[in-house]
């Protein structure tokens, strides 16, 4: 990357001796060493309160409509609205995790769930109607890596493998959260059989030779779902490789 960028880097592991802690630290310092601003969301470090609630008591909480308005009102809590301008600022987004029960750990999720509100991640222009979703997302443009350990054999997370190819299992974190906001994707950055990887430096290598191509790989061709792929309502129009089933099918061939 030769052009500073700002970039946001959301972690999720509350034990800041672990590998994952000693690859944020490595991560977060190579791309600073570049020249790159880095915004820091450390989860556990900073108390992060996953949990989604009404910020005002008017009976029944309507969970889209309610954080839509407060968002536009600007009642949001004062943490849900740092987050957010983070991710305004941010040219890219890092995520990076364990991953746990195939998994995000539940505080990841609820920062999901508390920042990427109606009105701000998705949802309508209130002028025009416009979807806000996908090649269309208020997002379009911003780059997202996710960065993940887990406990699976290499192989497993390949084609064949038990635990799923590694971008199908990650499908709904990647397509459905990300690029659902407008996010350019890039693949994911893995490091299978964590649990057994020595401190050595070649982990952390390997994640800053992704970092280095942070703004300049070439993201997942997910299909766009307003030029003629999809139907009106959401499923692959009959002529995109008919008879052809699958999560992969969402992903552009070359």
């Amino acid at each position: 990357m030769s052009t500073a960028s700002v970039v946001l880097w959301v972690s999720a592991h509350p034990e800041p001796r672990s590998l994952t802690g000693s690859l944020r630290r490595d991560g977060i310092a190579h791309l600073r060493g570049l020249g790159h601003e880095v915004l820091e969301s450390d989860l556990y470090a900073m108390h992060w309160d996953p949990v989604l609630a009404p910020v005002r008591d008017e009976g029944r909480f309507h969970v889209t409509a309610d954080t839509r308005r407060d968002f536009l009102e600007g009642t949001q809590p004062p943490d849900v609205a740092r987050e957010q301008e983070k991710l305004r600022r941010a040219d890219a987004v890092v995520l990076q995790f364990p991953l746990w029960w195939y998994g995000v750990p539940a505080i990841m999720k609820g920062w999901f769930d508390r920042v990427l509100v109606s009105g701000f991640a998705f949802g309508k222009d209130a002028g025009t109607g416009r979807r806000l979703r996908f090649e269309q997302g208020p997002f379009a443009g911003t780059r997202a890596l996710v960065a993940v350990t887990l406990g699976d054999r290499p192989a497993s997370i390949g084609p064949r493998g038990k635990s799923g190819e590694l971008e199908q299992l990650l499908f709904g974190l990647l397509h459905g959260t990300l690029a659902y906001t407008g996010m350019h994707v890039l693949r994911p950055w893995a490091l299978p059989s964590a649990d057994f990887a020595e401190h050595d430096g070649a982990a952390a290598a390997s994640l800053r030779a992704r970092l280095d191509d942070l703004l300049t790989a070439p993201p997942i061709p997910y299909r766009p779902q307003f030029t003629g792929d999809y139907t009106d309502d959401w499923e692959l129009a009959p002529h995109i490789r008919p008879g052809e089933t699958g999560l992969d099918l969402h992903v552009e061939r070359a």
